[in-house]
Formats: C-alpha cells, sequence, structure tokens
C-alpha cells in the first residue's frame, strides 16, 4: 500500500468517526494554543515594558548613602564638584545632570498642594523622558539668571488651577516666594505628577536656603550599552573625591535601569517558560487521548486487520497504516492549534487599544520557536501515542484476528 493511499484511508476514518476525533484533536488543540498564546503574551508584556523603559535604560543614578555597615556614619553631601569631576573624568557620560529636591508647599490664592520640588538644568525634561502638555521648559538663560519660572506636574496644575491650561502665565508660591508658570508636563503618573520643576540656584536661593548640596546626580550614558562602563567610571571618580578606602563605606548609591531591565526579563523569561510548560500539560492529557482512541480504532478494526493479512499484508503494512491515522489526527490537532494560537494573539493585540494606556502599548507577539516546536511536539505525540497500538496491530496473527468478535 502507498503513502498516498494510506493518508487516504486515514483521512477517510477520521470522516467516518468525526466527534470522536474532534474529541481526541481537542486536547492537542488547547495545548498547543496555550503554549503559544502564553508565549505571545510573554514576548508581549516583555517588549512592552521594555519600550517604556529603554528609553531611561542608559541612566545612571547618584544618590548620597550611609553605606552596608551598620553605625557608619552620615553620607558625605554630593556637591557641584562632584557634577564637575564626573562631567571631566567619565567619557562616556552625555550628560550630568544634578538635582536638589524637597518637599514644599505650593499654593495659590484658594488652593494648597504638598509637591515635590526639583531644581535642575535645562536637560532635566530631556533626560528624564518627560513631555509637555502644554507650555515650555526653562532654558539655560533661565537657569544662568536665576529666574523665578517653575513647570509644574498634571496633577499639580489641576488641583491649583483645576484646567492645565489655565496654568500658564499665572503665578504660584511655593514656599511662600512667587514664582511664574510657564509649563504643564503631561501625566506619567504618581508621584511624578506632583512634581514643581524649577532652575537648580532658583531652588537653593528660594527653596533650600543656598550652598552647593545635591540631592540627586543623573547621568545619561552615551550609548546605552556604554552603561557598565560609564557606571564603573562613576563609581572610581566618587571614590577617589570622597577618599572612601573601604567599599562597604561608601557614602553614595549608584543604580541603573538597565541592570534592573535586565533582571526583569530573566525573571519574565523564566515565567514565560514556566506557563509554557504549564500549558504543555494538556499536550500530555491529549496524548493519551490519541493512545486511546488508537487502542479503541484497533480494537474494533481486528476482524479488518486479519483480513488484509490473510490476503497478504505485511507487518510493516499494518505498522505503517496506523501509524499514519495516529500522526494525522495528531498533526491535524496541532495545526488547528496552531490557527487557533495565532488567531488568538492577533486578536489581543488588536483590542488591546481599545483598553486605554494603560494596556494601549501592550500587544501579544508570537514567537515563530513556539508555533514550530508546539507543531512539532504534536506531530511527536502522533508518533509516540500511536506506536504502541500500531505494533499491537501489526502483531497480531491473522487466524486470531480473523475470529475476533
Amino acid at each position: 500500500m502507498s503513502l498516498r493511499e494510506a493518508f487516504r484511508i486515514a483521512l477517510r476514518g477520521l470522516r467516518a468517526h468525526r466527534l470522536r476525533s474532534v474529541l481526541t484533536m481537542l486536547g492537542i488543540i488547547i495545548g498547543v494554543a496555550a503554549v503559544i498564546l502564553l508565549v505571545a503574551i510573554g514576548n508581549g508584556v516583555q517588549s512592552s515594558v521594555n519600550a517604556k523603559i529603554q528609553p531611561l535604560a542608559n541612566l545612571i543614578t547618584i544618590v548620597p548613602s550611609t553605606g552596608n555597615v551598620p553605625g557608619g556614619g552620615p553620607p558625605k553631601d554630593l556637591i557641584d564638584d562632584d557634577v564637575a569631576a564626573l562631567q571631566q573624568q567619565v567619557p562616556d557620560a552625555a550628560a550630568v545632570i544634578p538635582s536638589a529636591t524637597g518637599q514644599a508647599l505650593a499654593e495659590t490664592g484658594t488652593t494648597q498642594f504638598r509637591s515635590s520640588v526639583i531644581g535642575s538644568t535645562d536637560r532635566w525634561l530631556e533626560v528624564s523622558n518627560r513631555d509637555l502638555q502644554v507650555g515650555s521648559f526653562f532654558d539655560n538663560a533661565q537657569v544662568r539668571s536665576n529666574a523665578r519660572v517653575v513647570v509644574i506636574g498634571s496633577t499639580a496644575a489641576t488641583t491649583l488651577f483645576a484646567d492645565p491650561g489655565a496654568a500658564l502665565s499665572q503665578m504660584i508660591r511655593v514656599n511662600h516666594q512667587e514664582f511664574r508658570v510657564i509649563g504643564v508636563m503631561q501625566s506619567v503618573g504618581q508621584p511624578g505628577d506632583n512634581d514643581v520643576v524649577m532652575p537648580l540656584n532658583t531652588a537653593r536661593r528660594y527653596i533650600f536656603g543656598g550652598g552647593d548640596k545635591l540631592n540627586q546626580i543623573i547621568v545619561q550614558a552615551s550609548p546605552a550599552t556604554a552603561v557598565p562602563a560609564a557606571e564603573n567610571d562613576v563609581i572610581r571618580t566618587l571614590t577617589d573625591r570622597h577618599r572612601i578606602q573601604d567599599p562597604a563605606k561608601r557614602d553614595f548609591e549608584v543604580q541603573s535601569l538597565r541592570s534592573r531591565l535586565d533582571t526583569f526579563n530573566q525573571v519574565l523569561s523564566l515565567l514565560t517558560l514556566f506557563t509554557a510548560c504549564v500549558a504543555a500539560i494538556s499536550l500530555f492529557v491529549g496524548s493519551i487521548g490519541v493512545l486511546n482512541i488508537m487502542l479503541v480504532s484497533v480494537t474494533e478494526r481486528t476482524r479488518e486487520i486479519g483480513v488484509r493479512k490473510a490476503i497478504g499484508a505485511t507487518r510493516g503494512a499494518i505498522l505503517q497504516q496506523f501509524l499514519i491515522e495516529s500522526v494525522v489526527l495528531a498533526g491535524l490537532g496541532g495545526l488547528i492549534g496552531v490557527g487557533v494560537g495565532v488567531g488568538l494573539s492577533v486578536l489581543g493585540a488588536a483590542i488591546a487599544p481599545a483598553f486605554g494606556s494603560t494596556v494601549g502599548t501592550f500587544a501579544p507577539t508570537v514567537s515563530i520557536p513556539s508555533v514550530v516546536l508546539s507543531f512539532a511536539i504534536s506531530i511527536a505525540i502522533g508518533l509516540i501515542a500511536g506506536g504502541y497500538p500500531a505494533n499491537r496491530a501489526s502483531r497480531l496473527r491473522p487466524v486470531e484476528a480473523l475470529r475476533y468478535e
């Protein structure tokens, strides 16, 4: 019997028992679709988070710290000279942005609002990956002249003026000092929407009481792949300047989103693999269904096997016939499962924007390896689950098979 004829007989057998065939394939369909969909969701989550964090992945943040030794003294302040040293001694630094921060009461004639005051340079908005909703950010001339201007977050604007557009050119008081609002930033969520940003020396002079102390320094590495080298240069430079002998007693802490992003991606990859393995359990269940149906098929067709052997069918031909039927059953289920999994992934990507900005950037991303692997597993299920029944059928003796009732 030719391979083509064997396939034709296998398909005819599936059509003859449609309901049984569909129920047998259901486990494989669900398993293959679940594996593809869960991997696609994991890839989508990873891509969405990376898209949001990637613009900040080249930032290195430096803040004062007490070190890791219990009972250590207070941290040494970061100062303007540290910024100048970093600008000179970190070759991979595209920008070094100092910041002085603190809490203050912002108010108008009728409304008060507890805000986070940030004093920084004219590049703070760019480096922090923030955007303006209305107005403009202060420029270098306003920084040098200690201009009394502020750019406020969206929550601060709506609380103080009800409408962000109405805040432009209005005066607000911060620590009883008057400032003119020149811009409102787009919302990024809390606590960033509470920010009131002003030129660095303006904040020092009117809010924080002068001096050259800094609460934070942000180093922007260029390119993002240079973050590890830049981070090492930052640590070396500040360690030398602060005369630190023991690394455990560093009075500053260096953080980068790049390392956190890499760690997140590793964890998410493991979670995606774990959920895919859990979904693959249904493939195992499906293999039991294929095994069961093929055993039933051998039992039902015992007399047919006896007749074929009696007229000259070889053991190999019988084995081939039942193996092909098992592979066709599992392979068809795998193909349908691939279609369902890919279809649900595409549907998820299409309807995600309807849920707004919360999941608007999320879209399941189908992984070709997951499709190929899940379909290959379904074919393997057909071979493995059909192997025992096919071997059993091929070993039947013609006389015993013809006597079977």
